[in-house]
């Protein structure tokens, strides 16, 4: 039993691809210890090295598009690489201005990160940047109205949910992520130091595979938003590029609106507010507007 279409052209489900471009200060953030170590940071530079490239090569012959998110830091650092992912025809949203992590940030620095991440992305791209994912951490209460006072349309910040929703008290629409549908749960590995603390992955490819279109399957069976976040350094290696592209080429074969967040966020600005009983709601109430600290 399947569920009537809540997307256009009568789709069944819809699928969002994003990828997170931190070259090094992703990593940089998560353990400041490895400032300064090459050959740890080289683990991470290899997304920028072979990864973006090895990307856009497999999106360009399946003909997809994928919402980039990075912070502008990336953009002045790698400018020749981002200006190839724009002329690849794909998204680019902001991460910040450099990538920090938000829950050591007041509402007023965090606002300030956004505001400078976006306005440097918009000179560099020559594109207006309408989507946000937070680098790390926690928002404050409060920056959902400051995104969309800044031309902010969607985030792609918080889980929680299979479906877009809205930020209550506005239409920012938020397009939640699970941890099963990210590369980095499964694959991101450093030996020393130890990342993950324990050393307890690197998951089976085949494995990982099944998981994902597992899950796709009961996405589309509902009809939900199935979204991917991904790392040219961990998918975009010789070998696990060929998982993604068995991915790519299952989903392709069923009746899903593969579009970037910006078309999935402007689609679903044409539904209602989100029901009163919507959990994002209903913290909301219980926490007297707090919403944005329970991510």
């Amino acid at each position: 039993m399947t569920e009537p279409s809540r997307w256009p052209l009568g789709f069944q489900s819809a699928a969002i691809l994003t990828i997170d471009f931190n070259d090094i200060h992703g990593i940089l953030t998560q353990a400041p210890a490895v400032a300064g170590r090459d050959k740890t940071l080289s683990v991470w530079r290899y997304g920028t090295l072979r990864g973006v490239d090895r990307l856009l090569a497999l999106l360009a012959e399946k003909q997809l598009k994928a919402s980039w998110c990075m912070p502008a830091i990336v953009a002045e650092q790698q400018p020749e690489l981002v200006q190839r992912i724009v002329t690849g025809g794909h998204e680019i949203a902001c991460s910040g201005d450099s990538h920090e992590d938000f829950s050591l940030l007041t509402l007023e620095q965090q606002i300030a990160s956004v505001t400078r991440g976006c306005d440097k992305l918009a000179q560099i791209t020559g594109r207006k940047i309408t989507g946000f994912r937070t680098p790390a951490g926690q928002w404050k209460p409060g920056l959902a109205q400051a995104l969309i006072a800044h031309g902010i349309r969607w985030s792609s910040s918080w889980r929680g949910d299979d479906l877009p929703y809205f930020h209550p008290g506005t239409r920012l629409v938020e397009l939640p992520m699970h941890y099963t549908l990210e590369d980095e749960p499964y694959f991101a590995f450093n030996l020393s130091p130890a990342i993950p603390p324990g050393q307890s992955r690197i998951a089976p490819y085949g494995e990982t595979l099944a998981n994902m279109t597992q899950d796709f399957h009961g996405f589309h069976r509902f009809g939900l938003c199935y979204l991917l976040r991904l790392h040219p350094e961990i998918i975009g290696t010789a070998g696990r590029i060929g998982l993604l592209r068995a991915l790519l080429d299952m989903l392709q074969q069923h009746n899903v609106w593969i579009a970037t967040a910006e078309q999935a966020a402007a689609h679903w600005q044409t539904q209602p507010d989100n029901d009163f009983c919507h959990p994002a709601e209903v913290f909301t109430r219980i926490t007297g507007g707090a919403h944005g600290e329970l991510a």
